[in-house]
C-alpha cells in the first residue's frame, strides 16, 4: 500500500519505440567500452601516450590519474542509478580535453572531433533509454 506521503516514480510515456531504447543502450555501451579502452590505456600503457600528452601541456606522470578520473567516470555511467551524474562528468571530461586542444591552437582536430561525438553518444543514449529524461527535455516540432 502507498500512501500520498511515499515517493513514487511514474514515469511519463514520451512514446519512445523500443528500437530507441535499444539504440540507447547500444550508444551507452559503445560510450562505456571506448571510455574503459582509454583509461585501461592510461593506466596499464602510459608510454604510449607521452608524446600526445606532452603536446597537450601535460606530463605523463599525469596518466593513471587521468585514467582512473576516466575509470570513474565511466562505471558511473554504465550504472543505469548514476547514469547521470556519470553523463555529466564525462561531458566535463571530454570538455577539458577539447580545451586543452583548443589552447594549444588546434581548433577542429581529430581528437577535439572525437571527444566531441563521444560527448554527444552520451547524452544521446541516455536520452534515447531514459523516459524521465525524454520528458524533462521534450524534444517538439514547430
Amino acid at each position: 500500500m502507498t500512501s500520498a506521503l511515499s515517493p513514487t516514480f511514474s514515469p511519463v510515456r514520451t512514446g519512445a519505440s523500443s528500437a530507441a531504447v535499444w539504440t540507447g543502450r547500444v550508444l551507452s555501451a559503445l560510450v562505456v567500452l571506448v571510455l574503459l579502452a582509454d583509461a585501461a590505456v592510461n593506466l596499464f600503457a602510459p608510454e604510449k601516450l607521452a608524446e600526445p600528452m606532452a603536446a597537450t601541456g601535460f606530463t605523463a606522470a599525469l596518466s593513471p590519474q587521468l585514467g582512473t578520473l576516466m575509470l570513474v567516470c565511466a562505471v558511473l555511467y554504465a550504472i543505469p542509478r548514476t547514469s547521470v551524474l556519470g553523463a555529466i562528468l564525462v561531458t566535463g571530461f571530454l570538455g577539458g580535453a577539447i580545451c586543452a586542444h583548443f589552447r594549444i591552437g588546434e581548433i577542429g582536430s581529430g581528437s577535439q572531433i572525437v571527444c566531441l561525438v563521444i560527448g554527444v553518444a552520451a547524452w544521446l543514449g541516455l536520452y534515447l533509454r531514459m523516459p524521465a529524461l525524454r520528458a524533462l527535455l521534450p524534444l517538439t516540432r514547430g
